[in-house]
């Protein structure tokens, strides 16, 4: 999963919540597809009631089971998470970009290697290796589905040949 955005703030006494999305805009949100949001450690899907953008980055949004003020307030601060990479349906990552979390190129991902618990990234680099970078959450820094690049943060050591 990749973080998307936060739960800025409940909006009026009905469950309404203000978002806000870090390198993608409400246009770009799949309203069909659940955003999670982590409770007691494990994702909760959410799906979309109601959504109206907000500027660039807002959005003011309606998600099934948030229905009070209360039910809106327990979600403040919280990170939004979308799930790119696990379904099924989801867009193929090979030939995109792999970009270092600074935005300079590492390599280009040739496929996923689906090891169970931990997916991974097969990359070719651009002086002919071909390495395997786990694919977590906590890694990827930016997605760009238009300019088919992904960034991460990648430990120091890890690409080590």
């Amino acid at each position: 999963m990749l973080r998307i955005g936060q739960v800025l703030k409940s909006n009026g006494s009905d469950g309404e919540l203000l978002l806000s999305f870090f390198e993608i805009g409400p246009e770009d949100i799949d309203l069909q597809e659940p955003v999670f949001v982590y409770c007691d450690g494990l994702p909760v899907p959410f799906y979309f009631e109601s959504f109206t953008p907000r500027g660039n980055r807002r959005a003011l949004a309606r998600l099934t089971g948030v229905r009070s003020l209360r039910d809106a307030e327990e979600l403040a601060g919280a990170a939004i998470y979308a799930d790119y990479f696990e379904e099924e349906d989801s867009e193929d990552l090979s030939g995109w970009t792999l970009c270092h979390e600074d935005g300079s190129p590492f390599g280009l991902i040739e496929g996923l290697e689906d090891i169970p618990g931990n997916p991974c990234l097969e990359v070719s680099t651009p002086d002919g290796t071909s390495v395997l970078v786990p694919l977590h959450e906590d890694l990827v820094t930016e997605s760009d589905p238009k300019a088919r690049r992904i960034c991460m943060r990648i430990p120091e050591g890890l690409l080590s040949l």
